[in-house]
């Protein structure tokens, strides 16, 4: 089978992905900082603790590895953060980006799966958001993730690399055999606060903005099952291998919730009528973000199986029930 280098395969998105190759014979190498990753979520294959800005360490490693390809998830993400310290998140998800490429130039390695976002779009003008939808970031985050898809784009039409950039949408939920989930104390994912402040880790869950033009006032999100998301990257490598050119693919289901239908949802499921403070909006975030996922479905032939409001909470709280232990025990 071939070779896979993941960068940040300790952090939720990566570890699951890690997970998934794992599972169906990929040997599999994770690159992670370990700033937010965990070498407890790395299930299968060896880990090297490495910065992306560590540029000799990581032509090192991929000249060792000698990897078919690279699938990068090692990005800062979160879009307050972004906003208060821009600089942080173009010099790790920017010029990290460029270490790398770099490095896989050196390397001889042309293929890439990179994890992009929707931010990309910023306030897109048509719902559900098509891939061809221009690209108008509002907050340093989606910038930077844009800057590395034009990146991408040049350095692909010189024949440098062929490359998959995913989209993802909201993701959200958990392993559902429970090895590994969310496991950072700060994530900000609105799923994961909820059911946290339902397990008594938070003292309330915070509602940013209340008067935005939605049915309820709140936010609009299309949440997606990190096994679904999984199994895209799966598709996304297996597409690359066979000799497909550069595209780009949203990851999501179509559809959207409010931030208050999630919270009912999250009640329901969890059983607790957690405490709720609503706030004013915080800045760089959308109204609206759905996506039109028609195309990784024709093209790549991905069936979502877990398309299920319900069903992601439920395991993303099955996963905070023994989080503690896990981490404990590891």
């Amino acid at each position: 089978m071939a070779k896979v280098l993941v960068t940040g395969g300790a952090g939720y998105i990566g570890s699951h992905v890690v997970k998934a190759l794992g599972e169906r014979g990929y040997q599999v190498l994770t690159y992670d900082s370990l700033i937010t990753g965990h070498p407890w979520a790395v299930l299968y294959g060896d880990l090297v603790v490495g910065d992306l800005l560590d540029a000799a360490k990581l032509e090192e490693v991929i000249r060792e590895f000698r990897p078919d390809a690279v699938m990068h998830f090692a990005a800062h993400i979160v879009v307050p953060e972004s906003v208060a310290q821009p600089l942080k998140y173009y010099i790790n998800n920017v010029q990290g980006t460029l270490n790398l490429l770099d490095c896989m130039k050196k390397g001889w390695v042309d293929k890439l799966i990179f994890s992009s976002s929707a931010a990309v779009y910023g306030i897109p003008e048509q719902i559900p958001v098509p891939e061809e939808a221009p690209l108008n970031p509002i907050n340093p985050y989606g910038y930077s993730k844009a800057m590395v898809e034009r990146v991408l784009q040049d350095v692909s039409a010189v024949g440098g690399i062929s490359y998959v950039s995913l989209r993802y949408f909201n993701v959200a939920g958990a392993d559902r055999d429970g090895r590994i989930g969310e496991g950072k104390e700060d994530a900000p994912h609105l799923i994961t606060l909820a059911i946290r402040t339902a397990a008594g880790k938070r003292p309330y869950l915070s509602v940013y903005g209340t008067d935005y033009p939605t049915p309820d006032g709140t936010c609009i999100r299309d949440y997606i099952h990190v096994e679904d998301l999984a199994a895209a990257h799966v598709l996304a490598l297996e597409y690359l291998l066979d000799g497909g050119r550069s595209e780009v693919f949203n990851c999501g289901y179509g559809r959207g919730y409010t931030v208050l239908e999630v919270i009912a949802a999250a009640k329901k499921v969890t059983g607790v009528d957690f405490p709720v403070r609503y706030e004013g909006r915080r800045p760089g975030d959308p109204p609206v973000l759905v996506a039109d996922a028609k195309k990784i479905r024709a093209r790549l032939g991905w069936k979502p199986l877990y398309d299920d409001l319900e069903g992601i909470i439920y395991s993303a709280w099955q996963w905070e029930r023994k989080r503690e232990k896990v981490l404990a025990g590891r």
